[in-house]
């Protein structure tokens, strides 16, 4: 199968600086949209709501209070955007932040076992979560949600993780 990088030229950058230099990338993709649900239901549900208020009272400075909700959904956006699942041929990634920058990582040789969960809302819009276990240890990195294309990145992942089987066709 073939390796997945799903990356964009200013993801490339974010992504390269956390990598050492012997290292490459294996995998690297950001969180499946779903994941900006959310922020755009309380855009719409805002939208609803200041527009109810105004026509009753005739308020109109409630349209303000939407420009937070705009705002939120803004600052998802670019959240979403600068973060990052990565998985390299020594360890497992998540950056993710846009003022603070967050790299919770994990050693693959660390890793004993990943799992795949799947909701009714990640089956109808196509995400899973990763459940990543370590050798007894309490990891930063153990639910990754919403991961795109979720059975074929978990097949990459694992692939990467456990490598082949010994004696199984190559």
């Amino acid at each position: 199968m073939q390796d997945l990088m799903v990356y964009r030229d200013s993801g490339s950058r974010t992504v390269d600086k956390y990598l050492m230099s012997h290292e490459g990338r294996v995998i690297a993709v950001r969180r499946h949209p779903a994941v900006l649900l959310p922020p755009l239901l309380a855009v719409v549900g805002g939208l609803v709501l200041c527009g109810f208020v105004a026509t009753l009272g005739n308020l109109m400075w409630i349209w303000w209070l939407w420009l937070v909700t705009i705002g939120y959904l803004v600052w998802k956006v670019i959240a979403w955007s600068v973060e990052f699942f990565l998985v390299t041929e020594h360890r497992v990634m998540v950056i993710s932040g846009v003022l603070n920058r967050n790299v919770a990582m994990m050693p693959l040789s660390k890793v004993t076992d990943i799992a795949l969960e799947r909701s009714l809302g990640g089956r109808l819009l196509g995400y899973g979560e990763f459940i990543m276990e370590s050798a007894g240890q309490k990891q930063a990195l153990r639910n990754v949600g919403f991961m795109p294309y979720p059975e074929q990145l978990y097949l990459e992942v694992s692939g990467v993780i456990f490598g082949a089987e010994e004696g199984s066709p190559d």
